[in-house]
């Protein structure tokens, strides 16, 4: 019985200990300084872990075909290419100014399933950079993003498109500056 008392009192003592140094400004919670590997780690596995168990099992209603993953590929230019890439500029601008970095779609595609690809997209990542987006994007809107993610590999000539005349307007507003 002692030890369990003194497990418990050792348990205890920890957290107060942790919770002194973070509420005394131990923790450096500056975005310029890379996380630790256990930090990375950690909250990786424990977002994946959260994202997993609170996702609803949906399915996607939005077909993937050239309409969607157009209009897919117009709100991904419009609301993630800069953090996370896109096809002309496979890094994001934005990437590393966050921390955690960004993922870049374009080396490192998502592989969650849709429906916790919809999850994150609509509710977004504490501590990081990611929005939710529920109130700024449309259900229809989410999912046809949602589609744009799963099929980034394999996109038709319609999607490619958007990101290619995007690339040649901001070339043409450079020459004539």
């Amino acid at each position: 019985m002692k030890g369990f008392v003194f497990g418990i009192f050792t348990m205890i003592l920890i957290f107060a200990l942790g919770l002194l140094f973070a509420y005394t400004g131990f923790i450096d919670m500056r975005a310029d300084n890379p996380p630790s590997k256990i930090e990375a780690s950690v909250a990786g596995h424990a977002m994946d872990a959260n994202v997993a168990r609170t996702a609803p099992k949906l399915t996607n209603p939005v077909a993937a075909n050239d309409a969607n993953l157009a209009a897919g590929a117009h709100l991904y230019h419009d609301h993630c290419a800069h953090c996370h890439g896109d096809p002309v500029n496979p890094k994001g601008p934005l990437a590393e100014s966050l921390n955690p970095p960004a993922p870049q779609f374009m080396t490192d595609a998502a592989d969650m399933p849709e429906s916790q690809n919809f999850y994150i997209v609509q509710h977004g990542i504490r501590w990081t950079g990611m929005p939710g987006m529920k109130t700024t994007l449309s259900e229809q809107q989410t999912w046809e993003l949602v589609t744009f993610l799963s099929h980034m590999n394999t996109l038709p000539a319609a999607a490619k498109l958007v990101f290619a005349e995007t690339a040649a307007r901001a070339q043409q507003s450079f020459n004539s500056n």
